[in-house]
């Protein structure tokens, strides 16, 4: 084996499980994330026969975990990977340790037990493993005389406290150094709340998430219009808007958007109607009184915990708090919290005939609240669903997506339903960069890579994306080599 050698443990041939593994020399190693599949990835999508759970890699070389961000699809096999005999580390960056434990207890409830005594202790263990680094600091990992490793987190963008890795490899006895850049998931320009990710200044090798590999975003500028105009399009059949949404990220970015309609809706000085009449309000929609619904008692818990990570918010959203403004915390949103106020809500909103927006997890419509809403409203063509984030393949997020528009239907827990609810998607609303986002965090490099492994992408997306930068660096007559996972 010639070092550094990468070997993929998942997000190969989809864009979930991600999981890599870097080998420094025969005995050190890193993990890149570990996380969870979904999808069709769940029943062997990556490597057909496995759990999809267990680590089915040896971890005698493995010294140290670092987390690029707390999404589960990237650190939701921890539990599996302490249970195989995981000994070492896990390093992350600061917004993220703390909300890394939230995420690990909740997976830990759902897969491993529910009793509270082994809940606290697995907690305590995992708060024990993990170090918070600072962004743009240099962190030490290993120094011998056979090999010195260091990393360094800069802000990817994606969501709070995401990060890309940053892994310089020194060989004393060759002199050898190899810098290897893993992107995690990088995010899009103009995202509410966080600061954009800036290219790194150099790379030897650049390991590339490719979600949206072969897509261009809408323009995420214009995105809050967009959302207001497709929810007020909605809000003429007097049902209710669904949004699926994950607890962390997607949830916070809504509410921040949802919070500035309401704003200017409150701002706005009157117009002037026929006849130079002032009209006092908006005829299609009362925004100020719309009930926005925060079903997910876990998005509560992230809601809760992203105001307390004010200090890594971007300047914009720093502005509007100490204008008096509350963008995670305003007047118009309600919680809910217990199992039986969540049915109580579904089953009000499905009889009621007024306006409503329920944000509820989770994003891909594969558990979670959200089902539930689903089955009593996707019969009924009052209610609409709105998607603003990735579907992947095999999820009923998708399924609703793809056949939902043309009357199709959906399996859900056993169940057929019919669909006739309104579905609308907005693709500036994803938290992934897109083909050009992508291209430019790889040629933004002042020294360029010349090895690219394109991973976390279906395989038109990766191929794609491929084909892109090959075409630019040979229009630059550098030399790269572009490797698509498999």
């Amino acid at each position: 084996m010639i070092f550094p050698h990468i070997e993929h443990h998942g997000a190969a041939r989809g864009v979930t499980g991600s999981c890599h593994q870097l080998h420094a020399d025969a005995a050190n190693s890193y993990l890149v994330d570990c996380g969870l599949f979904q999808g069709v990835e769940s029943s062997g999508g990556e490597k057909a026969g496995q759990g999809r759970l267990e680590i089915e890699f040896p971890l005698d070389t493995v010294r140290a975990l670092i987390a690029t961000h707390v999404h589960i699809d990237h650190v939701g096999r921890i539990p599996y990977l302490l249970a195989a005999g995981f000994q070492g580390p896990i390093l992350c960056s600061e917004p993220s340790a703390k909300l890394l434990p939230i995420v690990l207890e909740d997976a830990f409830r759902l897969g491993v037990s529910r009793d509270q005594d082994k809940v606290e202790r697995y907690i305590k263990l995992i708060e024990q493993r993990i170090i918070a680094l600072p962004y743009k600091t240099w962190f030490t990992l290993q120094d011998t005389p056979n090999l010195h490793c260091r990393i360094r987190l800069q802000r990817a963008g994606h969501i709070l406290g995401s990060a890309y890795i940053e892994i310089d490899l020194r060989y004393p006895e060759t002199g050898e150094e190899k810098r290897i850049v893993f992107s995690g998931d990088l995010g899009a320009a103009h995202a509410p709340l966080l600061q954009a990710p800036n290219p790194p200044y150099r790379a030897d090798i650049v390991v590339l998430e490719s979600t949206y590999g072969d897509r261009l975003h809408e323009s995420r500028r214009t995105r809050r219009q967009r959302l207001r105009v497709i929810i007020e399009k909605a809000l003429e059949d007097q049902g209710t808007v669904l949004i699926p949404a994950f607890s962390i990220g997607r949830t916070q970015e809504l509410l921040y958007e949802l919070e500035d309609i309401i704003h200017r809706a409150q701002t706005k000085p009157p117009g002037r109607g026929l006849g130079g009449s002032v009209q006092t309000s908006d005829p299609e929609t009362n925004w100020p009184e719309l009930p926005i619904i925060l079903d997910s008692p876990l998005a509560s818990r992230f809601t809760v915990a992203y105001r307390e990570l004010k200090p890594f918010w971007n300047q914009e959203a720093l502005k509007r708090v100490q204008s008096g403004r509350r963008p995670l915390g305003f007047e118009q949103l309600i919680k809910v919290d217990t199992h039986s106020e969540h049915l109580r809500m579904v089953q009000h909103l499905a009889r009621t005939v007024r306006p409503a927006i329920v944000i509820a997890g989770n994003g891909m419509c594969s558990a979670g609240r959200i089902v539930n809403y689903l089955k009593a409203m996707l019969g009924d063509a009052r209610h609409n669903v709105l998607f603003v984030g990735y579907q992947a393949a095999g999820t009923p997020g998708r399924a609703i997506q793809t056949y939902g528009p043309d009357g199709g239907y959906v399996d859900i827990d056993g169940e057929r339903l019919g669909i006739k609810a309104g579905i609308a998607s907005i693709g500036g609303y994803s938290a992934h960069a897109d083909q050009e986002g992508l291209v430019k965090f790889v040629t933004g490099a002042r020294r360029p890579p010349s090895h690219i492994r394109i991973v976390h992408g279906e395989q038109s997306a990766k191929r794609a994306l491929a084909a892109r930068l090959e075409a630019i660096y040979q229009g630059k007559r550098q030399a790269l080599q572009v490797t698509i996972s498999q």
